[in-house]
């Protein structure tokens, strides 16, 4: 179909490639190490680990200017917005109140503002409208939303339904300048990092300038991770949920001195698909068994499979039959594991 010059319409802003800034923008922190300031992001894990608490956490270090977590300094306090849609307005409440008690912080003198709303669909052209206006309003430094599967209708698995609602996310944040925490579930299954572990499209991954991820170890122990786009990841942090007899003051504090999370390397794709092909005892895998096995998007798999086949590291067992990893020649320089 051929193009036509529409008049009355301006030209896309360019510039000299000569001319762009030499270096990447510094980072700027809403909290140091755990939140960009303006950035978009996912705080995911599995159901009762504590992703609301964290949630929760940030908003008040947000609105009182005091360090999260005791720990991770805010460099530029603000006004704080939340929605949790899965808790009564009492029980917010009574959260925040016991993280307040236990930092030491008076509630009412945070400028923490809730929604009340009985619902907030980010699917809804009218909700959204209602959303833009409250932040318009509001003007705050971080918006909570939690959790994100009770805030749309939508299939999370349709990369099309889901990235229209992640772009209207994200034009809020450029709008307004304000962080964004989306509260997530992840996969019961593992995966080669947390952003792939999330439930849904990988645009969900895709999307985010943060990726925070809280995981429960085999000991039971809370294990927060943290990845960010543009800045080099914090170790992770073993977390505890923590109380008075009485129940009160309840808050999630850093363990310090126990046992340390330990940190690996991050897998690449393609050295899970060589490590899922070298454990397969039954011969070739076809691309949707494979899939299957190792929890990942199909069209990634693909692309990976393709780039190992170019490098000589599998082939197919046939045109259309399913794939052999080769035989280590000495030629390949792709690793197998990860390192510590």
């Amino acid at each position: 179909m051929g193009l036509t010059v529409e008049r009355g319409h301006e030209a896309l802003p360019t510039v000299r490639a000569s001319q762009l800034a030499p270096e990447a923008p510094e980072q700027h922190w809403l909290v140091t190490e755990l939140w960009g300031q303006g950035a978009v992001g996912i705080l995911g894990g599995h159901p009762k680990s504590c992703k609301s608490w964290l949630g929760l956490e940030l908003a008040v270090a947000v609105a009182s200017g005091r360090p999260c977590l005791s720990r991770f300094s805010v460099d530029k306090p603000g006004t704080a917005l939340i929605y949790l849609a899965e808790d009564s307005l009492p029980m917010v409440r009574a959260r925040l109140t016991s993280i307040c008690e236990a930092r030491g912080i008076e509630l009412a003198s945070l400028e923490l503002h809730v929604i009340t709303s009985p619902s907030l669909r980010l699917d809804s052209a009218a909700d959204c409208s209602r959303l833009a206006v409250t932040l318009q309003r509001l003007r705050p430094q971080l918006l909570v939303l939690d959790p994100l599967v009770r805030l749309h209708r939508l299939d999370e698995n349709n990369a099309s339904e889901m990235s229209g609602l992640l772009s209207e996310l994200r034009e809020l944040q450029r709008r307004f300048d304000v962080a964004i925490v989306l509260v997530h579930h992840t996969r019961k299954r593992t995966a080669a990092s947390p952003g792939e572990a999330l439930r849904g499209s990988s645009d969900l991954y895709a999307w985010t300038d943060v990726t925070a991820h809280v995981a429960r170890t085999a000991e039971g122990q809370l294990v927060l991770t943290v990845e960010h786009r543009s800045a080099p990841s914090p170790e992770p942090i073993t977390l505890a949920l923590v109380s008075r007899a009485d129940g009160s003051r309840t808050h999630l504090e850093i363990v310090e001195g126990g046992p340390r999370p330990s940190r690996k390397l991050p897998r690449t794709l393609e050295q899970t698909v060589l490590e899922a092909l070298a454990d397969s005892s039954n011969g070739p895998l076809g691309t949707e068994a494979l899939r299957t096995t190792i929890n990942v998007q199909k069209q990634r798999l693909v692309r990976a499979l393709h780039d190992l086949e170019k490098q000589g590291l599998v082939s197919r067992d046939g045109p259309r039959g399913g794939w052999l990893r080769v035989r280590d020649d000495g030629q390949a320089t792709l690793p197998i594991t990860a390192t510590e």
